[in-house]
Order: C-alpha cells, then sequence, then structure tokens
C-alpha cells in the first residue's frame, strides 16, 4: 500500500499537483460540490440523511456524489481536483503526507468512530472467541488498508499472529469479497454493511463479531479537502461540516426506523426494504460508530498511527496538527 500511495503521488506530482477542483453554482444557485466517498455503504448513514432531509440544500451546497471503491482512489480523485471533498479512511492522508506533497489533504470532520466491518462465519457461532480464528482462512481487505490492518491488530490483541496463524486473503477488491465468499472462499470475511446483512439473508454466513466494537474508537472515516481547496474555501468547508453536523444530530436523536425512510426517501439502498435497513442501522447503533460531532481526538488519531506501525505500514508518525484541523467541526458542533 505506501508503494502504491508512492507512484499515485509521483503521478500527481509530475501532471497534476497545482490543479484545483473549481466549485460551481447550479441553476438554483447552490453551489455543487464534488463528494467521492470511498465507498457507498449504510457505514455513512448521517451523509446520507444530510443529503435526503436538504440539509446541504439549507446550507447552500449541492452535492454531486461519485464512489472512489479504494482509498487511493479516493485520495487521488481529491488531489487531482477531480473531487472537491472525501471521505475515506485517516491512513490515507498519512501516506500522501509521508510522501511529502505540499498541497497535500487536511481532514475537518469525522463521520465515524469505529471500524463499520463485521466478521461473517460459514456456521453459526453464538459462543465466538477471535481465537477460534486460528488456522482458518479470512477474507480481509487490501494491504495498508485500514479494514485489513483493524483485523490484523484485534488479531494480534488476542495472542493470533496474523502472518503466520491466519491465511487472510488481501488480493480481492472490496466489491467482489461477498461474492468470493459466496462462491465458497473462506471460513470467515470481514464485511461492511449491506454485504453482511446480504450474506446472513442468504443463508450463507453469520455475523459473529464487530470490529468497531473489538478495535477502540479512531478517526475511521473521515472528511478532507487539500490545503489550497480549505484555504480558499473556507465559507464552503463550514457549510459542508455545518450539513454533515446536522446529519449527525439528527441520527443520534432518531430511531433505525426513522432513519431507514429517511435514507430511503433520498434514493438511497432502494434495493432493500425499509425493515431491512432498519435492522444494520439498529446494528451499527448498537457499534457505536457515529460520533456525536465531527471533532477529532488525538487519542484516537494515536491509536490509529499504533495500528499502521503493528501492521508495518506507517515509515513515521505524523503530528495531530499537521492533518487535521479542528475548527470548523467545533464551530458546527456550537450552532
Amino acid at each position: 500500500m505506501k508503494k502504491r500511495f508512492a507512484a499515485v503521488t509521483l503521478v500527481i506530482l509530475m501532471i497534476l499537483t497545482l490543479t484545483s477542483c473549481r466549485s460551481d453554482e447550479n441553476d438554483s444557485g447552490l453551489t455543487r460540490i464534488n463528494l467521492n466517498e470511498v465507498v457507498h455503504s449504510i457505514f455513512y448513514a448521517p451523509q446520507y440523511v444530510a443529503i435526503s432531509l436538504g440539509f446541504f440544500e439549507e446550507e447552500g451546497l449541492e452535492i454531486i456524489l461519485t464512489v472512489g471503491n479504494g482509498a487511493d482512489r479516493t485520495m487521488t480523485a481529491l488531489i487531482t481536483g477531480e473531487a472537491n471533498i472525501g471521505l475515506m479512511g485517516t491512513e490515507a492522508a498519512l501516506y500522501v503526507y509521508n510522501e511529502g506533497l505540499e498541497n497535500h489533504s487536511l481532514a475537518f470532520a469525522q463521520l465515524t468512530q469505529r471500524a463499520g466491518n463485521f466478521l461473517v462465519s460459514r456456521t453459526p457461532m453464538p459462543d465466538f472467541a477471535w481465537t477460534d480464528v486460528n488456522g482458518t482462512t479470512v477474507i480481509g481487505g487490501r494491504a495498508g488498508g485500514m479494514p485489513q490492518m483493524t483485523l490484523e491488530y484485534i488479531l494480534r490483541q488476542h495472542g493470533l499472529d496474523p502472518r503466520a496463524d491466519v491465511e487472510i486473503l488481501t488480493n480481492l477488491a472490496f466489491t467482489t469479497t461477498a461474492g468470493a465468499f459466496t462462491g465458497g472462499i473462506g471460513d470467515f470475511t470481514a464485511e461492511f454493511e449491506p454485504s453482511a446483512f446480504a450474506l446472513e439473508q442468504a443463508g450463507i454466513g453469520h455475523v459473529v463479531a464487530s470490529l468497531g466494537m473489538d478495535s477502540g474508537a479512531l478517526p475511521y472515516t473521515v472528511y478532507m479537502a487539500t490545503k489550497s481547496y480549505i484555504e480558499n474555501n473556507p465559507e464552503i468547508i463550514q457549510s459542508f461540516t455545518n450539513a454533515i453536523q446536522k446529519g449527525m444530530t439528527w441520527v443520534n436523536s432518531h430511531s433505525p426506523l426513522e432513519i431507514a425512510e429517511a435514507i430511503h426517501s433520498g434514493g438511497f439502498f432502494k434495493e432493500f426494504e425499509i425493515e431491512d435497513l432498519a435492522f444494520i442501522i439498529e446494528r451499527y447503533k448498537a457499534a457505536d460508530v457515529w460520533k456525536q460531532d465531527g471533532i477529532f481526538c488525538p487519542v484516537g488519531f494515536e491509536l490509529l498511527q499504533d495500528i499502521m506501525e503493528q501492521g508495518g505500514e506507517l515509515t513515521r508518525r505524523v503530528p495531530f496538527d499537521a492533518l487535521i484541523t479542528t475548527e470548523f467541526a467545533e464551530k458546527a458542533a456550537e450552532r
């Protein structure tokens, strides 16, 4: 993963280092924001609520949402100017910062505070313990990505060597892991929602653990923009953060069914029944994945770097203030 981000950074430096994506206005006078999310998952429910209930429009913004399907791709879209704002794991910013890119990204609001994936077993395991994974094959995430590093961290916390005691498959694309598990690959798979729920509904898998609950609180998924974009557009960043805060507040004060209805009304995850969405949202609420506000905690940032160091993916630690600004989230939380 370090090599992949190094290659991405080199291309960016050679071609588009100074490029910045314009924020245009639509016919209604709203400022268009190109937002690239790392994956499309109910894990990001507060964002979809903010879009569906018009919180961005209240702040003068129109969101054009695209999916990167990988932190490296979302980061590339951000730095090349294809996207104004990116939603991805904080680890992506650390990789790019350590490559020396001057116009690197800054994280300005935190959306999730725990890992959002679940360990799915082929068989029911009501008394599951992480030591049960010893000697098995697990479909993990991409090497160097936060889902994979979090899985490895949990295994180490339970006395297992991720390299020797478990066979972890890291060569599958994010969008293909559930299909591979369905096809008979692996004893376990680590899946985000709604994939974990879909495997359960098909009778193929059984959720036995939450990686978020077992790894601890950290800045798992955050909103980023380049330094230059934030410096040139502080009002837009503040308005965006205000809308996300409204979504977070709404999600934390409403029931899973109400959240599901809001998301569904906005056209998100229409392939699922509202009751099924509510079930998934309840699972995420139980796992405590959503923050009350977008303000970063330095302790969580240090834990994230601990996890990356243990995974052998961090060349040097990065100061909190070098990658994170809390001013926009603090103002949004005070409103």
